[in-house]
Parts: structure tokens; C-alpha cells; sequence
């Protein structure tokens, strides 16, 4: 009897069980609150976080002292939200896709994880773009160095799908490059993410000095005009520090949701609740250094007479005022560098998680890697001709209104119905008398409670008269769909 039970649970897992979505073993949960930090690190050293940071700070004629309480006060938000999901892969060692199968059954669980799943896909195709026009930018620099009259070459200058031999050349090649990095395993993914974080502060730190030099006294004097004390507490001021603290948070809102697929390498709970806390650390840092390096920035072009409408906030487009081929090809690198460590963080690993969870029996992580990069491939190829032009960003923002209704199903499900506790042999079968296999493996509770707070969330999208409140959508439709599944589970 002993034996056909076991024979029968082994093969009720084989269709659940992949050893890269199985439990970490303990000897590798080996991630550190500064590891963690460096994660943190990671997501906001990107061309989006420096431009978003600055131009808070700088463009829109903001207080400078509302500024930093919206970045410290969204920076705990995330860290506290952060935790809490991430708390059961940490306990578990389970990636995020796996975690579903709590709140929506073995079945529901591959379904609602291929949302994440496809918005990674996507934006891995379409960041590795961005990142190949770095690449680009490299190649002709040494072409152009080496003998500018190449490029003047007939074959340079025939263009597929809006993009050159050099642009195709470019992508093919940051494809590959991510693809090689990226499936060596965590402890590589982790060697990764430190040596990103640091290379990218030390550049900043470097650059700030480059462009500093003897306008020192003038960037200070610059800043200060910013800070106001005056009023702090008035009403605008408020508004603002809500409207702010919504644009943070939906900023780092799509990876709050996965944050489990790095979770579940920390050592305890302890080094990762102060590593989740580290970002408000990440969030300082990276906002004074944005902003001197803008302002140093602006009064170095200044001096040099050279002409500018408007105070720039894009890395590129400083470099490329600045006009300084060393400079342009040191910068480039920092780029590709922070671009391609946030395009793991963000994309590459919640999608592969979610197809290894998917199809657990018919992938491994090279093959799950290998289909990334093909339909990375076709998104990225896509962009120019077709996807940038065709609102196609309006239906990914549309799938990841479902992220915060999955999360606040995930916390309802752990923290009150489950008590914080899963049973892990279950989790891994398919057999009827299982916990998680629900009805027909799918956990109707969850799956209702998700359209309820899609429908609240995706109205700040699609209802004009709702817009004002977008940057809230996550934390909306979380609300909604966690009161939602309490009500329903807990009877």
C-alpha cells in the first residue's frame, strides 16, 4: 500500500515539479540585506529612474524638502509592501508563480502567473531595444573613429523595419549577451546585481566630480534656491506629497508583485526586512546624486555657451551636449550596465519563473531563457514599425491592473487564511484530495476576487474622469481584491 501511494504522488508532481521552482535548498539562501540593498539598487539606476527622480525634483517647480518626504514615504511604502509579499517565498523558498497556487489553485496559478509573464516579455523585448541603441551608439563611435567614410557604405544605410545593420546587429547581439548572463543561476544573478550597484554609484559619484570641478559653490547655491520651509504644511503642499508619493510607488508597483523570486534566496526574515527598508537608503542616494549631476550639468553647458531650451534630465541627452567622446563612451557603458541588470530584475526573471511554472515538465531554465529571447526578439524587432505607434502600451498597462488585485489576494490568502502557513507537499500535486487543487484546480474565490479589483483598478486607466488617480491603481485595486478575498475565504 506504502508504495503505490508514494508511486501515485510521484506521479501526480512530475506535471508540478521543476527544480527551479522547487524550495531553495538552505545552503543556498545565502542573500544578505546588502544584497537586497543592491536589488534595490538595481531598480532605480536605470535612464527612467534618473530622469523620473531629477525632473520631480527639478522640472515641475517643486519643494524640494516635499520632494524627499514623498521619496522616503513611497520608499517605506514599497519596502513594507515589499516584505510582506515577498515574506512567504523567503519562509518557503518559492518563487512567486509557485506561491499562487495558494490563492488560485495548481491550475489557476500558471494562468494568473503568464500575466506577469507576458508584461515581461514584452518588456524585456522592448527595454533590450533600448539597450541595443547604447550598442549602437558604441559601434559607431569606433567606426567613425577608425574611418568615417564606412558609414557612409550603401549597406549602412538600408533600413529593415526602421532599423540598420549596425541597429539589427546591436539587438541580435544585447539579446544574447542577456540571454548567456542570465541563465548561469542565482548565485551569478546575485554576483550580477552587486557588481551593477556598485559600478553605477561609484560612475555617478565620478561624474558628479567631472562636471563639478569649480562649480561647486554654484550647484550648492542652485539647490538651495529649491528648499523652502516656508508653508510646508499647506494644503498644496499636501496634494502634492500624495501625488508624488502615487508616482513612486507605481514606479517600483511592477516589481513589488514578483519581489518573491529574490526573496526566497534571503538568509531570514530579519536581513530581509532590513533589506527591503535599504531602498528608502537607494531612493537618498540616488536623488541627490541625479540632481547635482542635472544641475552641475546645466551651469557646465552654460559656461560653454551652448545652447539648451530647457534643463535636461536624460543622461543621453546631457552627454550628448556635453560633447565628449570619452566622456559619451564612458557614460554609454554605466548605461548598458544599469539598463541591462534592471531588464534581469524586472523582466527576465519574473518571466522565466512564470513559464517554468507554467510548463514545469517541457522547460528547463535555458529553454525557458532561449523562448524569452525569441519573443523578446519580436516585441523588441516590432517596436518601431508597428508597436510604438499602435497604443500597445495602453493593453500592458491594462494586464498589470491585475497585478495589484493578485497581490492583495496573495496577502489576504497568507496572512489570514492560511494563517501563514503552507502545507509544501501539497503545492506540488495535482491530485484531487490535494489542498490546492480546489475545484478542478482552480480556487473560484481567488479568480473572482481578482476581476473585482481589476475592474477598480483598470478604471483609473480607461475613465477619464478616474485618471487623477492611476498612480493609485495598484494600491486600489490591492485594497479591493484583499477585502474581497477575505470576505469570500474566510466562511
Amino acid at each position: 500500500m506504502f508504495i503505490i501511494s508514494e508511486v501515485s504522488q510521484e506521479k501526480a508532481n512530475i506535471h508540478l515539479t521543476n527544480w527551479d521552482i522547487v524550495g531553495v535548498n538552505p545552503n543556498d539562501k545565502n542573500w544578505s540585506s546588502g544584497d537586497i540593498f543592491c536589488f534595490w539598487a538595481n531598480n532605480i539606476q536605470s535612464l527612467i529612474g534618473f530622469s523620473l527622480i531629477a525632473s520631480l525634483y527639478l522640472v515641475y517647480d517643486l519643494n524640494i524638502i516635499i520632494v524627499l518626504a514623498a521619496c522616503v514615504s513611497a520608499g517605506f511604502l514599497v519596502a513594507i509592501f515589499s516584505y510582506i509579499i515577498g515574506q512567504p517565498s523567503q519562509k518557503y523558498g518559492l518563487p512567486f508563480p509557485v506561491i499562487l497556487r495558494s490563492s488560485f489553485g495548481i491550475a489557476g496559478a500558471r494562468y494568473i502567473g503568464m500575466l506577469r509573464g507576458i508584461v515581461g516579455m514584452f518588456m524585456f523585448g522592448i527595454q533590450t531595444f533600448f539597450i541595443s541603441k547604447s550598442i549602437g551608439y558604441l559601434i559607431r563611435i569606433f567606426i567613425f573613429n577608425y574611418n568615417d567614410a564606412i558609414l557612409e557604405n550603401e549597406m549602412f544605410l538600408l533600413f529593415i523595419m526602421g532599423m540598420d545593420l549596425i541597429d539589427w546587429f546591436s539587438f541580435i547581439f544585447a539579446l544574447v549577451i542577456q540571454f548567456y548572463l542570465f541563465k548561469q543561476g542565482q548565485n551569478f544573478t546575485k554576483y550580477i546585481l552587486n557588481f551593477s550597484a556598485w559600478f553605477v554609484y561609484i560612475g555617478l559619484a565620478v561624474f558628479l566630480i567631472i562636471l563639478a570641478g569649480e562649480n561647486s559653490k554654484e550647484i550648492i547655491s542652485a539647490f538651495a534656491l529649491s528648499v523652502s520651509t516656508e508653508n510646508i504644511v499647506s494644503k498644496d503642499n499636501l496634494l502634492t506629497l500624495i501625488s508624488l508619493i502615487g508616482t513612486l510607488f507605481a514606479f517600483f508597483s511592477i516589481v513589488i508583485l514578483n519581489i518573491g523570486d529574490f526573496s526566497r534566496y534571503v538568509k531570514n526574515s530579519s536581513e530581509n526586512f532590513k533589506g527591503n527598508l535599504s531602498l528608502i537608503i537607494n531612493l537618498i542616494i540616488f536623488s541627490f546624486a541625479s540632481v547635482f549631476i542635472v544641475i552641475g550639468a546645466d551651469i557646465v553647458m552654460a559656461k560653454k555657451m551652448l545652447e539648451v531650451d530647457q534643463l535636461l534630465t536624460n543622461p543621453t541627452d546631457i552627454i550628448g551636449k556635453i560633447d565628449n567622446s570619452f566622456l559619451t563612451v564612458i557614460a554609454i557603458f554605466f548605461i548598458l550596465v544599469a539598463s541591462g541588470s534592471s531588464n534581469l530584475i524586472a523582466n527576465y526573471i519574473p518571466t522565466q519563473n512564470a513559464l517554468l511554472n507554467f510548463s514545469p515538465k517541457n522547460l528547463d531554465k535555458s529553454s525557458s531563457g532561449l523562448l524569452i529571447v525569441i519573443i523578446g526578439l519580436v516585441f523588441g524587432g516590432l517596436w518601431l514599425p508597428i508597436l510604438s505607434q499602435s497604443g500597445a502600451l495602453s493593453i500592458i498597462d491594462t494586464i498589470g491592473s491585475f497585478f495589484g488585485p493578485i497581490a492583495g489576494v496573495i496577502i489576504a490568502d497568507y496572512y489570514l487564511i492560511k494563517n501563514k502557513e503552507y502545507i509544501s507537499k501539497d503545492i506540488f500535486s495535482d491530485l484531487k484530495k490535494g489542498t490546492y487543487f480546489y475545484s478542478g484546480g482552480w480556487q473560484i474565490k481567488g479568480l473572482y476576487s481578482i476581476i473585482i479589483g481589476f475592474i477598480f483598478a483598470a478604471s483609473t486607466i480607461w475613465n477619464a474622469d478616474l485618471r487623477f488617480l492611476q498612480s493609485f491603481s495598484w494600491l486600489i485595486g490591492a485594497f479591493i481584491s484583499y477585502i474581497t478575498y477575505y470576505l469570500l475565504a474566510s466562511d
